[in-house]
């Protein structure tokens, strides 16, 4: 009997033993799963919220970037019509060229500055009649050469001319080889000589016209008026012939 309530003892001491070391490792195994749980849970939240802020300050950063080369392609955008105005500046100098192109002809005049009171002056002295200039005579066909070649002077020859001189501007208008005319009536006698009108002034015809041209060249042929050192009255139909004329006031 002894022997029996041993084992008994003995067998009811070992299922305690057993059943606290299966208590202990079941709470050791609950703990261990509460720390990994905390452990999981607590890292979710660290690895979801760390990469936010950096995302975000990053994407931040980003942004600003890429709207300023819209910003930077505008301001180049507007910088460039600045810069066409400056390449508009060449047509406008090269149009000025063929005005200085203009103007060279007029200088070729070298018409000197003379008053209307000095020209009349000159005039009323009969100046055109120094070195032996034609007399002049009361008709149209009085005033006709015998022999042109002989009776005619140059300016130069008759000592200048002295008479009034046609504003450049104006010259350019209305005289000229390019701008040739008819006369049409025949002139008038004015002072002894040959008077007509064109472009404006009244012109004396101071040389006489040569025997070979028709009596009616006035009517029938192309003038123009030129400037070489004084007036004269050309031809087309006689070239290289100029009758000296002036303008009278």
């Amino acid at each position: 009997m002894n022997s029996v309530k041993l084992v008994k003892l003995f067998g009811v001491a070992v299922f305690l033993c057993f059943g606290t070391i299966v208590s202990i490792y079941a709470q050791h195994d609950q703990q261990g799963e509460k720390q990994g749980r905390q452990d999981k849970g607590g890292q979710q939240p660290q690895h979801a919220q760390q990469p936010q802020p950096q995302q975000r300050v990053q994407q931040q950063q980003q942004q600003p970037q890429r709207v300023q080369q819209p910003r930077q392609q505008q301001t180049q955008r507007v910088q460039q019509p600045q810069q066409q105005p400056q390449r508009t500046q060449q047509p406008q100098r090269q149009q000025q060229q063929p005005q200085r192109a203009q103007q060279t002809p007029q200088r070729a005049q070298q018409t000197p500055q003379r008053t209307q009171q000095q020209a009349q002056t000159w005039q009323q002295h009969r100046g055109w009649l120094q070195q032996g200039g034609w007399q002049g005579h009361d008709s149209w066909q009085q005033n006709r050469a015998q022999h042109w070649t002989s009776d005619h002077r140059t300016w130069s020859q008759r000592g200048g001319y002295g008479g009034y001189y046609i504003p450049q501007q104006t010259f350019g208008l209305y005289f000229g080889r390019q701008h040739f005319f008819r006369i049409r009536n025949r002139p008038t006698i004015y002072m002894g000589y040959p008077r007509f009108y064109y472009g404006g002034y009244s012109f004396l015809l101071v040389d006489p016209w040569p025997e070979y041209w028709p009596e009616n060249w006035y009517d029938a042929n192309d003038v123009y008026i030129d400037y070489d050192d004084g007036y004269y009255l050309y031809n087309r139909n006689y070239p290289g012939v100029g009758l000296a004329i002036t303008i009278v006031l």
